[in-house]
């Protein structure tokens, strides 16, 4: 899994490169292929099934996500505009193991709400991945996200969830971005989590496009989104899909 992060991170550093208006989210989805193609990754999304009814299976390696658009944005000839909010979310498979991660740059200048609202998103991961250590509660995790989130005004996505990741994409236990300090599975050395505050500028609530897949703010603000799979150790957390350039 410590391989799998490592290339995982290399990819969303050089899409995070690439982000700049004038690029369309199809090139980015084309750059994330030929990478993994290099790297000798299978992609974790394509052919993932959905979550809503009749919904076909995830026909891309990435999902891009812009503006009003939380999370499962489908790449398209869709042109980033200055000022658009773009997270990017991937995941690949290395020799059976899977790591999962998110990032979310700003194309060109962002206002400073927007701004604002990335830097708070990623701090929010942040805090959650100090409250990951042996002997701790999970939901300290959630609650260190809201606390961050609703100290600074924003809203706290509560339909979608981090969760387990390893063999599978999606394992046991969920990790919400909200919840009680105290409670929840006790953390154990050996498990490995997705962590993944999804955080609006506005409302919480969101709903899902008629493609069945991208998951929008209800009022359509923008929103960010920042993911690392980390590892809890008998010590520090470990951060699988740490990378080199700081993004996240």
């Amino acid at each position: 899994m410590r391989e799998a992060g490592r290339i995982l991170a290399r990819i969303l550093e050089r899409l995070a490169e690439m982000v700049e208006p004038g690029i369309t989210t199809a090139e980015l989805e084309m750059e994330a292929r030929r990478m993994m193609k290099e790297a000798r990754v299978e992609p974790a999304f394509l052919g993932q099934p959905g979550l809503v009814a009749d919904a076909k299976p995830y026909p891309a390696v990435l999902c891009v996500s812009v503006n009003e658009e939380v999370i499962h944005g489908i790449p398209s000839k869709r042109v980033i505009k200055e000022g658009d909010l773009v997270s990017m979310d991937c995941g690949v498979i290395y020799d059976g193991l899977i790591a999962d991660a998110a990032v979310s740059v700003i194309a060109g200048e962002g206002q400073g709400m927007v701004q604002r609202l990335l830097e708070c998103t990623k701090q929010a991961l942040y805090d959650a991945i100090k409250q990951a250590r042996a002997g701790s509660y999970l939901h300290d995790i959630s609650y260190a996200i809201q606390k961050r989130a609703e100290s600074e005004g924003f809203g706290v996505v509560r339909e979608f969830c981090g969760h387990g990741v390893g063999r599978s994409l999606h394992e046991d236990p969920p990790v919400p971005n909200h919840g009680k300090p105290g409670t929840g599975p006790i953390l154990r050395a050996g498990m490995t989590l997705a962590i993944e505050p999804m955080i609006t500028m506005g409302s919480p609530k969101v709903e899902i496009l008629l493609d069945k897949w991208t998951v929008v703010t209800a009022d359509r603000l923008p929103a960010a989104h920042f993911e690392h799979t980390i590892a809890i150790t008998d010590n520090e957390p470990l951060v699988l899909t740490s990378g080199e350039k700081g993004l996240w």
